[in-house]
């Protein structure tokens, strides 16, 4: 597959004046919203979210959801409507965007899971809902035993595909193939047709190497502690469980134990980075290997 020539920011925010849909990927921290503003204040359009963590009603400061002024600028969609108890898949949100784009106004997709925005332009496979009982199932093995007990049940098509440093990606396998008695390669090899067609929309994917981001990833979560984000723990730590989706931000968990006295607040906000980073390095492994055709935005220039 060719790759494109890297493109500067400018560059795209002049390309997204037509009526395509835009597609912006990226690591966490490393500006994706900031460009999906310019792009809606200046040539017009919605921002719609695709990242998996702020679609819950749940951790707005830890998740980077937008803030009243970020909303006050241009219309969003699909941010903190989703219950912290409800299931949501990449299905579900594409069943989202489906009434969105119904509605006629250009979307500008942003987020950093990589899977809605590949399911935009190449599909989603039709997998049968998993019962609940299932669900729980999953849960209760990862947390007891680990991700690689999950790693071990699953189908070696599935295995070479999935992340399987991501909890998340593997108990869906896991589910899938128990529930369906079918893996989950299998059943993405029967995808349908894209709601997107990949030629029909501007994608562009942020690249930051690991010494332009690293020191991003420290300056927004250090925000985020001035923001409120230990107040927001405080807040939810009654209701707090670490095995269901909302409650998987990045530096709940830490934020958390020093709540409860485990750790210092100091020791908390190292924990926090180095699962950012680590997070960050996943994101940008995946958009390599799956993105390739995308435009290439570089780093700003300092």
């Amino acid at each position: 597959m060719t790759e494109r020539v890297p493109m500067r920011r400018e560059e795209v925010v002049k390309l997204t004046g037509d009526d395509r849909p835009v597609l912006i990927a990226g690591p966490t921290a490393s500006g994706k919203s900031a460009l999906a503003l310019t792009i809606a204040e200046r040539h017009g359009g919605v921002v719609v979210n695709a990242d998996a963590l702020q679609v819950h009603d749940r951790w707005r400061i830890l998740t980077a959801r937008p803030d009243d002024a970020d909303l006050a600028r241009a219309p969003h969609a699909l941010y903190g409507h989703v219950s912290v108890d409800q299931s949501y898949s990449a299905g579900h949100w594409l069943r989202d965007v489906a009434e969105i784009r119904a509605r006629g106004k250009r979307p500008i997709f942003v987020g950093g899971t990589g899977l809605y925005l590949s399911a935009l332009t190449g599909g989603l496979a039709d997998i049968p809902p998993i019962p609940h009982e299932i669900r729980i199932e999953a849960e209760q093995l990862l947390t007891r035993s680990g991700i690689a007990r999950l790693l071990a049940d699953l189908d070696r098509k599935t295995l070479e595909r999935i992340d399987r440093a991501n909890p998340a990606r593997v108990q869906r396998a896991w589910e899938v193939l128990r529930a369906t008695g079918r893996g989950l390669a299998s059943w993405q090899d029967e995808t349908p047709a894209p709601q997107i067609a990949p030629d029909d929309a501007m994608k562009v994917v942020l690249e930051m190497p690991p010494a332009v981001l690293e020191p991003r990833i420290v300056k927004r979560f250090d925000g985020m502690l001035e923001s409120g984000a230990l107040e927001e723990a405080r807040a939810n730590l009654a209701t707090y469980d670490p095995s269901r989706p909302a409650d998987r931000a990045i530096g709940a968990p830490e934020l958390v134990a020093h709540l409860e006295g485990e750790i210092p607040l100091e020791a908390a906000r190292e924990q926090a980075i180095i699962a950012t980073r680590k997070y960050a390095k996943r994101q940008r492994t995946w958009f390599r290997k799956r993105m390739r055709d995308w435009v290439q935005i570089p780093p700003p220039e300092e």
